[in-house]
């Protein structure tokens, strides 16, 4: 029963570290592009955006801002809720720090 249980808790240890690792991988990917970067920077700032200021903030059409947008909420780095005709921005802070705590722990 023991081995069992140490089994159990052995998948979902290597389960949660498999898990973390395409976190990482999907964050890393969204904040390697100077536009979505500078889309999470304004948001720690602002705290919210419409695509709208994300437009005017970053100069580039709508179904560009919309695919950046899309990769960075599928990053998990960011958080969205509509509106009306207006989609919310926010920043995912917790998603954020694990992130930085992961870049943290190379150095």
């Amino acid at each position: 029963m023991l081995i069992l249980r140490v089994g159990r808790y052995m998948l979902r240890m290597l389960y949660k570290a498999i898990m973390d690792c395409k976190f990482i991988e999907k964050a890393a990917g969204a904040i390697a592009d100077k536009s979505r970067l500078s889309i999470l920077i304004e948001l720690r700032k602002k705290e919210t955006l419409t695509n709208a200021e994300v437009m005017d903030l970053v100069g580039l059409s709508q179904p560009c801002v919309s695919h950046h947008i899309k990769l960075l909420i599928d990053s998990g780095l960011v958080n969205s809720s509509k509106e009306g005709r207006n989609v919310h921005l926010q920043l995912n802070k917790e998603a954020v720090q694990q992130l930085s705590s992961f870049l943290d722990g190379l150095v």
